[in-house]
């Protein structure tokens, strides 16, 4: 027992409300600072990991987003009475058959254009060699420039043989038939298994708030991407149908592959038209009489694209769609430097699903954090203090 005076003992230091809010506020910051940390490098580090790994991430994530844009059709089916297996595989067995009738339409053609393709340079050298010949001043001032460039005793080229197109196609194609396959049975599995996993999103969840927050997102993702593809793939359908008759009547060899082409290149915003218009204007100057003439398919796709993107395709997607330029143009990038091609087509559907998960979520103000705001808004934190006060 100790015979201090209780008088003389100094109480703890309290804590103004002020200094309480200041510190949760820094504290706050701090881990907002390690998250954003966390998720740039996690932006960075991801491409090598995915690039790596292509051959399971590749089907991974192609059948999360078949799963998402097929799960309407097979609930459709399953409405009719049909089982949930069985509709799960008649849903993937009709795109699967949609897309093996277009590639029988466009491959082929397809592949005897590309062989083509050095003979087209060829011709198109040819008429631009014609042009130059009216521009005399031209021509003299690329011989003076050559003179110039000119080196004695320049070693000799060895040219290397490559493999051919249909040779690396040939070897490329067990890698692709081993995804192909993964690819279908894991969309199929993952189809057949949507009703269990809305039921564990909804009744496993701890309270009745989480699971009406994870029903919104999996139906706004849902809906999104499923809507966004389907009503995309019409318009490109039209599109398609569009320039295979316009090609038709120009006298353009192939309509149906030209129509094709522009249908599938369509679904990569920016990107895809503009390849449609070098590739039409490329095989047009190299089989028309006159450069004019055969920049009459270009400037015809030119303008219809320009109808359709400008006019048509915002009017029935509407702002509920509308996304960024600069970041369609970033997703694009990304995955194409990942994935190639497939990354390329698969851009968007995941530019679409990561904007509906942000929405939720809350997207991060990263603007705003560099100038001392919140990394994100207040109303996200608010829902959390909401249900803590409840429980």
């Amino acid at each position: 027992m100790s015979n201090q005076d209780p008088a003389s003992q100094s109480p703890p230091p309290v804590r103004r409300p002020g200094q309480r809010n200041a510190f949760a506020q820094q504290e706050l910051r701090l881990i907002s600072a390690l998250v954003l940390l966390l998720g740039v490098g996690l932006f960075l580090a991801l491409p090598f990991v995915l690039s790596i790994g292509a051959i399971v991430f590749l089907p991974v994530v192609t059948a999360v987003i078949l799963t998402v844009i097929l799960s309407p059709l097979a609930d459709k089916l399953n409405g009719w009475g049909l089982p949930n297996a069985l509709a799960s595989l008649i849903s993937l067995l009709i795109f699967f058959a949609i897309l093996l009738l277009a590639l029988a339409l466009i491959l082929q053609p397809a592949i005897t254009l590309f062989d083509e393709l050095p003979a087209l340079v060829k011709r198109v050298g040819e008429r631009f060699g014609e042009l130059q010949e009216r521009f005399s001043w031209v021509a003299q001032v690329n011989d003076q420039l050559a003179d110039l460039m000119a080196r004695e005793g320049q070693p000799r080229e060895v040219v290397l043989a490559t493999p051919s197109f249909l040779e690396e196609i040939a070897f490329a194609t067990p890698t692709v038939v081993i995804e192909v396959i993964l690819t279908l049975l894991m969309a199929f599995f993952m189809i057949e298994s949507r009703i269990r996993l809305r039921q564990k999103l909804l009744f496993g969840r701890t309270s009745f708030g989480t699971s009406i927050k994870a029903a919104r997102v999996l139906r706004e993702v849902q809906d999104r991407v499923a809507a966004y593809i389907l009503t995309v793939g019409w318009i490109n359908a039209l599109v398609g149908i569009i320039v295979a008759l316009g090609a038709w009547a120009l006298g353009v060899d192939a309509p149906i592959m030209w129509g094709g082409l522009a249908a599938i290149l369509n679904f990569l915003p920016y990107i895809g038209p503009t390849l449609m218009v070098g590739l039409l204007a490329l095989f047009g100057i190299g089989t028309a009489d006159t450069v004019l003439l055969g920049l009459v398919p270009a400037l015809a796709y030119l303008g219809l694209h320009t109808i359709e993107a400008n006019a048509i395709t915002p009017s029935i997607l509407g702002a509920r769609f509308t996304m960024n330029p600069v970041m369609i143009l970033i997703a694009l990038s990304y995955f194409t430097w990942i994935w190639g091609a497939f990354g390329a087509l698969l851009s968007v559907p995941i530019l679409l699903m990561l904007t509906a998960l942000f929405d939720h979520i809350g997207r991060p103000n990263l603007v705003g954090f560099i100038f001392g705001e919140p990394l994100f808004t207040a109303s996200v934190f608010s829902d959390e203090n909401d249900e803590q006060s409840t429980s």
